[in-house]
């Protein structure tokens, strides 16, 4: 039995897929202040024009450069892995497999867009980018790319990920990025937050405001503002992973799974490994999709289908999305990655369209998973990739009842072995479960009633 399906170098996608192509009812627009759509030439203080033109882009297909293969190729393709140790554990029929995105580099998902990101942004002209990091894996994975491509870059990371996880920080430092914690003094965004909550945690909202507004404001053009999550462009760029695990199912004798599984915080590492199988299940294959998120953080779950803005000083597009509220800030869970307000436009409209099936788990079960994982397979996985895990756990046992054998996939997000503070703080007993009272959910939505309404547009199929 093979329990690692490799590619050849030569093997790797050469175009990324566009889930926007095959939407079977398109997103709904952006906005702008005014309630009217979004033209690109509104996103240009923000993004390059390259970037800006695969956000709104339609087309099904768009082309990998060359030159961004070369950067892939350093860790890439990734293996499609087996963990035939975890079903004998489990002594489920299921067979288990999980696309093992934490032999980048920075140990992620997130460098197979951040590589695309920079390369286009240098193109452009570019000299910096800023971005804001939660748990710190995307400001690892940009500080990565920028150094690779050259350029500078300004991470503003989530304070509470600040105080747990310094080595995040210290990667970062590495590579050559400056890094300091959210909200922070030099911005007007972190600034005003500050003279409201001293001793806040922090939030993404926060952070992407403090980055854009560094972006925004530099008087020389030479500045953009990079996302690792929750944009088109961005899941596009992690299609990648989704694509190689099709190949790698293929070479397994695996016709189709019949669960996909990915943790869900922006959207991105899910998005990457589900969209392609999405685009079966819309042509017709039988493939349950699912999208596990926190508890205390339940965006998919339990929030409202609204527009709303991307961060928290309110300077992003309106997007139609499943929110808890801009100015939402999230209790200090370990699983820092998985704390945004939002979640990606794409996936909720795939969401709304019944193509993907969300759901919530509470921190101490994912971390229990987490470790059965490492205690079966023996690898430790990130807090955000434990939820992926759980449920994959979970889907292999409802198999065992039912008797079947099902293929179950996931994607092995990222390595936990900058997280271990967290694994401490669960086997020391000091984690505990929350859930977010509904009362606080309607308080962070409020404001919405204000904004313009976005209606579900769904054809019912699914």
């Amino acid at each position: 039995m093979e329990t690692k399906i490799l590619l050849n170098e030569s093997e790797m996608p050469r175009q990324w897929y566009n889930l926007a192509a095959d939407l079977p009812t398109p997103m709904l627009p952006p906005l702008g202040p005014d309630g009217k759509p979004v033209s690109p030439d509104m996103l240009a203080p923000v993004f390059p024009m390259n970037l800006i033109e695969q956000e709104v882009s339609t087309d099904r297909w768009i082309d990998i450069p060359d030159e961004i293969l070369g950067l892939l190729r350093r860790w890439r393709p990734s293996p499609l892995k087996r963990a035939v140790n975890l079903e004998k554990y489990l002594d489920t029929p299921a067979k288990i497999y999980f696309k093992d995105e934490s032999v980048s580099p920075p140990g992620s998902h997130k460098p197979n867009t951040s590589v695309a990101q920079a390369w286009y942004n240098k193109q452009f002209g570019i000299e910096r980018l800023t971005t804001e990091t939660g748990a710190g894996q995307w400001g690892s994975a940009l500080a990565f790319a920028c150094k690779l491509v050259g350029l500078e870059c300004k991470v503003f990371m989530v304070r509470i990920s600040f105080d747990q996880k310094p080595f995040r920080k210290h990667m970062m430092s590495v590579w050559g990025a400056n890094c300091v914690a959210s909200p922070s003094t030099e911005t007007n965004a972190g600034r005003t937050v500050l003279e409201k909550m001293p001793d806040t945690p922090g939030s993404l909202g926060i952070a992407i405001s403090e980055a854009i507004e560094q972006a925004v404001t530099d008087k020389t053009g030479k500045t953009r503002y990079a996302l690792g999550s929750v944009l088109n462009h961005v899941m596009l760029h992690q299609t990648i992973i989704g694509l190689e695990a099709k190949k790698q199912l293929e070479i397994a004798g695996v016709d189709k799974p019949d669960v996909v599984i990915g943790c869900a915080g922006g959207g991105s590492n899910f998005a990457g490994l589900s969209f392609p199988f999405v685009n079966d299940k819309i042509a017709g294959a039988d493939i349950e999709v699912i999208a596990v998120e926190p508890e205390s953080c339940p965006t998919l779950t339990r929030g409202p289908f609204a527009y709303d803005f991307g961060d928290t000083a309110c300077t992003t597009p309106l997007m139609a999305m499943y929110t808890l509220g801009h100015a939402f800030v999230p209790p200090p869970i370990h699983a820092g990655g998985l704390r945004y307000h939002g979640m990606a436009p794409l996936v909720c409209q795939a969401v709304v369209e019944g193509l993907i099936n969300p759901r919530a788990y509470h921190q101490l079960k994912c971390y229990e998973s987490a470790i059965t994982f490492a205690s079966t397979e023996g690898m430790i996985c990130a807090p955000e990739t434990s939820h992926a895990v759980a449920c994959a756990i979970d889907e292999a046992l409802k198999a065992k009842e039912e008797g079947k054998e099902k293929v179950i996939l996931f994607n092995y997000s990222g390595h936990g072995l900058m997280d271990l503070t967290g694994y401490d703080a669960y086997m020391s007993g000091k984690l505990s479960d929350y859930s977010l009272p509904q009362d606080k959910i309607e308080e962070f939505t409020a404001p919405l009633q204000d904004l313009p309404p976005a209606e579900q547009h769904k054809t019912g199929k699914w």
